[in-house]
């Protein structure tokens, strides 16, 4: 898959097709690192059909390679349907769990699954962490562009649904700021409902209260 972009965006991104794509992160002013791929069609079948309510749904601190048992289980409690696409999303949030973790040098993440069918974090902004990956695995991807004094990008672009992305965030020690924001894409009124994967690295995890905290 090739991604559509603007020819600004190639001083400050990465694009690639492999996950080793990932650890462009850590290159001189590359704000995001996409790994571009397409979802298996039975798999994104499966998960756009599937009722809102049995998406998963999660918000915990843990080690990397307790991910997937954790996902099991919440799952199970969701009620998402246990079958080979469920153990696909499984697996697959655990490998980029694992990947980012060592990307970032990480011993814990934040994890989130977030069900989205408002307009979250519609305006365009930076996160305030050092880096986020991100990943859709329903519905429209996280959009982006370049910004000028401040303002909103002119030209907005989409990244593919299914495809992981890497953004730094104001903690990330390299200055300056690329000028590269990002939003959740509008689409409250639509009807549509988005499948979100959020992972941060967490230094002290006994500080993240509000948090489930899983060893």
């Amino acid at each position: 898959m090739i991604l559509d972009k603007a020819p600004a965006l190639d001083d400050c991104m990465a694009f690639a097709s492999t996950p080793g794509s990932l650890t462009a992160i850590h290159q001189p002013n590359c704000a995001a690192t996409v790994w571009q791929r397409k979802p298996l069609p039975r798999f994104q079948d499966w998960i756009d059909r599937l009722p809102p309510d049995q998406l998963p749904k999660a918000r915990m601190v843990l080690r990397p390679e307790a991910v997937c048992d954790a996902l099991i289980d919440i799952s199970r409690q969701c009620g998402t349907p246990d079958c080979s696409e469920r153990n696909l999303l499984i697996e697959d949030a655990s490998a980029l769990a694992s990947i980012f973790a060592s990307v970032m040098k990480s011993a814990y993440l934040r994890l989130r699954f977030d069900v989205i069918n408002s307009n979250a974090c519609r305006k365009f902004h930076v996160d305030a962490v050092k880096a986020r990956l991100v990943c859709t695995y329903r519905g429209t991807d996280t959009q982006y562009g370049l910004s000028e004094d401040g303002h909103d990008p002119e030209q907005i672009m989409t990244v593919p649904t299914g495809s992981p992305t890497i953004l730094r965030g104001t903690g990330w020690p390299e200055t300056p700021l690329s000028g590269l924001l990002h939003r959740s894409p509008p689409i409250a009124d639509t009807g549509e409902t988005r499948l979100l994967l959020v992972l941060d690295p967490i230094e002290d995890p006994e500080k993240e209260a509000e948090t489930a905290y899983i060893h």
